[in-house]
């Protein structure tokens, strides 16, 4: 059974920032005293060694939580590939950003996007098809992603991927 607590915070930022942030800084005040050899022993190296330590220790935790979003959220754009697409439904969000900036399908007629894309349970009679995506790499997505290709007299006029 997992129990939450409550963390109590300090301006606005919780508890455990804090705790990496002494976790972070111990060894980043080490290596800034060794940097800072050179200054004779006294205040001004302790002082300066804190003031590193201080201002380097967010940064380094922000450069962290960066790199972890980043990786988290990271996926190949690839150019279309048909047979890739039929074959894995689930992965087509890393094709969609070459089929809008291409514009491979506008003017096209909507028995042609079908050769191209293939028939996903869309009309001939509807004037918006939508393709499933599949779920993009995110930390916050629950759903997944849509490409949208809106026609106009018969012909494909507008795409677009709705991310949900």
């Amino acid at each position: 059974m997992m129990i939450l607590l409550n963390m109590p915070e300090l301006f606005g930022i919780g508890l455990e920032v804090y705790i990496i942030l002494l976790v972070l800084g111990t060894p980043m005040f080490f290596f800034w005293r060794w940097l800072f050899k050179h200054i004779k022993p006294g205040s001004k190296r302790l002082l300066l060694t804190c003031f590193a330590t201080i201002i380097g220790s967010p940064i380094i935790y922000l450069l962290f939580i960066a790199a972890f979003i980043f990786c988290s959220e990271y996926y190949p754009n690839r150019d279309f590939d048909k047979k890739q697409w039929l074959a894995d439904s689930t992965r087509r969000y890393e094709y969609s950003k070459d089929i809008i900036s291409s514009k491979m399908l506008i003017g096209k007629t909507q028995q042609q996007v079908k050769q191209i894309l293939g028939d996903s349970g869309n009309k001939d009679s509807e004037v918006t098809w939508y393709y499933e995506l599949g779920y993009r790499p995110q930390i916050t997505g629950i759903d997944p992603d849509y490409l949208e290709i809106d026609f106009k007299y018969g012909r494909a006029t507008e795409i677009v991927q709705h991310f949900k």
